[in-house]
């Protein structure tokens, strides 16, 4: 492992995937990730966490839990369905450097 400085302290990757209503495993497009990414980029600002990346990501496969979000360095996983989710994912995890166990994915989901 490097121990080289990151260009980002954390990077967000929010699943934006989108598929046709009728598909079997649905999509994170369709549970509302796109209004909640586009909120989370806003308040990430507002919270002045410059050295924090939100970005757009296609589909993480992980559709059936969705909406989801991985954030990395630590890759950890979350699912959200709220504007308050959102916010304590910001404030916990990103400004606080907390995981929130009530929202996390663990690897076997």
């Amino acid at each position: 492992m490097t121990t080289e400085a990151h260009f980002y302290q954390a990077h967000v990757f929010v699943c934006q995937n989108e598929r046709p209503a009728t598909h079997e495993r649905g999509c994170c497009n369709s549970k509302g990730a796109t209004k909640l990414r586009n909120y989370m980029k806003v308040r990430a600002k507002e919270l002045g966490l410059p050295m924090t990346r939100i970005n757009t990501a296609g589909c993480l496969d992980r559709c059936e839990l969705g909406p989801v979000m991985v954030i990395y360095p630590e890759g950890t996983w979350y699912r959200y369905e709220t504007i308050e989710d959102i916010d304590t994912i910001l404030n916990d995890h990103l400004v606080g450097g907390k995981v929130v166990e009530r929202l996390r994915l663990s690897p076997d989901q």
